[in-house]
């Protein structure tokens, strides 16, 4: 799933210049690619703790995985966010998915 352009979250920003020029020398990538790619970064990392959590969740039960372990894998993913978000329970993460 691409954040990017799908994200109605993100305003929109131009990519940072010095990370697309690094992207262009460093890579094979042209500049609109390169662009393409931090933009879609950037988006990515933007998305809400609630949108993340509703969203690993459908995941994880596609394949699967049970809540105690989904809440659980959650908890720990959640820690390790480029922007961490705050220290959920299992309760607060359910509220988040079941309302």
């Amino acid at each position: 799933m691409l954040f990017g352009r799908e994200s109605p979250t993100v305003d929109a920003v131009p990519a940072d210049r010095s990370l697309v020029d690094h992207l262009v020398a460093t890579t094979e990538l042209t500049e609109t690619e390169a662009a393409r790619v931090v933009d879609d970064v950037v988006a990515f990392h933007a998305e809400p703790v609630e949108a993340y959590v509703r969203r690993r969740h459908a995941e994880l039960k596609t394949y699967g995985a049970r809540n105690s372990e989904i809440f659980a894998r959650l908890g720990e993913e959640l820690v390790h966010r480029v922007v961490a978000a705050p220290a959920l329970s299992e309760r607060q993460l359910r509220r988040i998915v079941y309302g």
